[in-house]
């Protein structure tokens, strides 16, 4: 999160009326509400050199740096806004010349008048590619002409998160503030971050529930909750937060088009389709037009819109920064495709996702792209995935063995289906439902119920349910398994086998074919049909 610097200690403001309104024009932008600060500070800007230089900041934070530019010199001689020209400086990616422009301000500066280093260090602290250390040392050396400025304190604290191994003297700079001053809300809500970038949650929530009590008009704890919370997958607590947030911000585009990120994270996809689509019709900041049309191609291809969704997403990628593109977005495009039915497409971004992912557990994104493939009753090319994901990951969860076994049972491939159902069993050995699909893709293979193959298979699963074989939801399931070995005994002649398991049979269903075929044949009526096993899914199976 960019840094923003504190209200001055003391300012020399001749009227109250003034100072005051100069006070909320800074409150404003260290509330991040630019737009606002702008408006209150304008007119001041005229008389007020401290208003200047604040308005110029507000530009700079709007991204006008020209603007900001032109604002900053119109007091060439105040220190405050020499600072502004070197942060310009460094936007423009002129980090010597920034460099050089803080250092000349800084050798202004004497004892009684520390302001020159103050100004100097803040033009590093909150500006990309700087001397961190170097304000460090700057604002150390206003602070030995006076310990007690809170403007100070803060710029060193700020300073030091940027400096490697400088969170507990950002900390202790953070609650000397705070102890002074225990209604600050933005110390609050950087202590809130401080402890947030620790991993310290806990803590975190503690600060920034702080410094919403602190002032209610305080946006930056509900945008850094929604932040942590969209960062840890829980999208719903986010939209809360970024709700809250877009009342009291300035509700500008870039908010809205973290909004409409955040729907579509929650899943809200039309919403955020509908509220992206709109955002397109306005004036869009240029390092924000990418994300926006990402998030409206996406939506678009969940809330039903595909064609659309083609369109808006392929023009992302062709106007993304190729290193801005996370895998996971090669992976829904990927998705996309397959909804249009051209799998080559999909394949091709599958693939793009799996080698863009630097991660060494891939088991996730193949998940994904296996679910994909199954959702389509693409069960092969399902199945080849699952098979991805168990040799990545062995020991991956039951279900994706299941799965496996499933797909390539559905795709008629009877040797990986097999291989995937006795690794599953053998992986899995609780697992009721791994020694029936082994029996199911044994009965499958042998089809005539000639070698009895999968005879020991079924008979183990039968002893599995144990009294749980009389269940209606497992009827369909016993039946396959009778059947199979009432046939397979038959041929085999084995008369008491045969018996037994027509007896089982006719106790679940005694209407079964099977049983009147072979009461048929035995009286010279003909030969019975195949056990009756299929191998083409009606719907889409549950675990056993």
């Amino acid at each position: 999160m960019r840094k923003f610097i504190t209200f001055t200690a003391a300012l020399a403001i001749s009227a109250a009326a003034t100072a005051q309104t100069t006070n909320d024009g800074i409150k404003l932008y260290n509330y991040h509400n630019y737009v606002s600060a702008e408006k209150v500070l304008t007119p001041l800007s005229v008389k007020d050199a401290l208003a200047n230089y604040y308005l110029g900041l507000s530009y700079l934070e709007g991204g006008n740096i020209s603007k900001a530019k032109y604002q900053f010199e119109k007091y060439p001689e105040d220190a405050a806004n020499i600072s502004g020209t070197a942060r310009v400086a460094f936007a423009q990616k002129d980090a010597a010349k920034g460099m050089q422009i803080a250092q000349g301000l800084a050798a202004k500066a004497k004892k009684k008048d520390y302001m020159p280093w103050v100004y100097a260090a803040d033009a590093l602290t909150y500006s990309e590619d700087a001397d961190y250390q170097q304000a460090v040392n700057w604002y150390k050396s206003a602070l030995a002409a006076n310990p007690n400025d809170a403007h100070v304190h803060l710029g060193l604290a700020d300073a030091y998160r940027k400096v490697m191994g400088g969170g507990g003297e950002a900390m202790n700079n953070y609650e000397w503030i705070v102890d002074k001053d225990p209604k600050n809300s933005l110390v609050f809500s950087r202590i809130g971050d401080l402890w947030y970038d620790a991993r310290n949650y806990n803590s975190a929530l503690e600060f920034y529930n702080k410094a919403k009590d602190a002032d209610a008009t305080n946006p930056l704890p509900y945008r850094s909750l929604s932040l942590a919370f969209q960062r840890s997958g829980k999208y719903d607590v986010a939209l809360t937060n970024i709700k809250e947030y877009i009342k009291l911000s300035d509700n500008t585009v870039a908010d809205q088009i973290s909004y409409a990120g955040i729907l579509y994270q929650a899943k809200s996809y039309c919403d955020a389709a509908r509220l992206a689509n709109d955002l397109m019709t306005q004036q869009v900041p240029d390092d924000k037009k990418a994300e926006l049309v990402g998030i409206l191609g996406f939506s678009q291809a969940e809330c039903g819109d595909s064609i659309e969704a083609a369109k808006n997403i392929r023009k992302y990628f062709s106007i993304q920064k190729p290193k801005n593109i996370l895998p996971a977005t090669y992976i829904e495009y990927g998705k996309l495709w397959l909804k249009l039915n051209n799998v080559d497409s999909a394949s091709y971004y599958y693939n793009k996702g799996i080698a863009a992912d630097t991660a060494a557990n891939k088991t996730d994104i193949y998940r994904q792209i296996a679910e994909a493939y199954r959702t389509r009753k693409e069960y092969c090319s399902a199945g080849d995935w699952y098979a991805n994901l168990v040799k990545s990951n062995p020991n991956t969860q039951a279900l994706d063995y299941f799965w496996g076994t499933v797909m390539y049972y559905y795709c008629k491939d009877w040797k990986k289906s097999l291989k995937f159902a006795e690794d599953f069993e053998t992986k899995y050995t609780d697992q009721v439902s791994a020694t029936y699909w082994h029996a199911r893709v044994q009965s499958a293979i042998d089809s005539e119920a000639t070698t009895g193959m999968a005879a020991p298979s079924f008979e183990k699963w039968l002893d599995k349910l144990g009294p749980d074989v009389a269940k209606p939801e497992k009827k369909a399931d016993v039946v396959r398994a009778y059947q199979y070995l009432l046939f397979y005994n038959y041929n085999a002649k084995n008369k008491d086998k045969q018996k037994m398991y027509m007896d089982k049979l006719r106790a679940v269903d005694p209407n079964d074919g099977l049983i009147k075929q072979i009461e048929e044949m035995e009286k010279g009526g003909g030969t019975p049909k195949k056990s009756g096993a299929t191998t083409k899914p009606a719907t889409t199976p549950k675990k056993k």
